[in-house]
């Protein structure tokens, strides 16, 4: 985006609070090509009306979280409800160090995937596969994720301050 660009963007969104309801209606139908529903706030619609702006200037969601979402959706339209998976946000950059049978194992997050001497991987458990030689979960493998026994032990036996979970095993 141009510095031009960044600036009619920055003074458009800074405008909508002064817009009344029907002027943020316009800027709906403007903006994404329908009507704004009925019951929606004057508050809501400045939100969507933002959000679409910003969407536009500076790119949409990315596609695996576009898939994402689609799969919550279906989840909810078959169940009724949905089931979220705890898993630690990874940030592209973040480096992964294991160490396993005396050798040190770096992995690299990508937006897409993950880095493993110079090889793109859409799993940590493709890694951990290849490292090990066996299946194994790469989340539980690169300690993002403990294993059931080792909850089962916190749960006996409490760490004492300062103790990690690793030092128990």
């Amino acid at each position: 985006m141009t510095a031009r660009q960044s600036t009619v963007s920055r003074e458009a969104l800074a405008r909508l609070p002064m817009l009344d309801l029907g002027e943020l209606r316009q800027q709906w139908r403007d903006l994404y090509k329908a009507e704004a529903p009925s019951h929606f706030s004057q508050n809501l619609l400045m939100r969507g009306v933002a959000y679409r702006m910003q969407e536009l200037t500076l790119g949409g969601l990315r596609p695996e979280l576009q898939r994402r979402l689609r799969q919550i959706a279906q989840e909810f339209r078959e169940t009724g409800s949905t089931r979220m998976r705890a898993r630690p946000a990874l940030k592209p950059g973040t480096r992964l160090i294991r160490e396993w049978q005396g050798r040190t194992y770096e992995v690299l997050v990508l937006d897409d995937g993950f880095s493993w001497r110079s090889t793109r991987y859409r799993s940590l458990s493709a890694i951990a596969r290849t490292i090990t030689g066996t299946p194994w979960s790469g989340p539980l493998f690169f300690g993002l994720k403990l294993n059931r026994s080792t909850t089962r032990l916190s749960a006996l036996a409490p760490c004492e301050a300062g103790e990690s979970i690793e030092g128990r095993q």
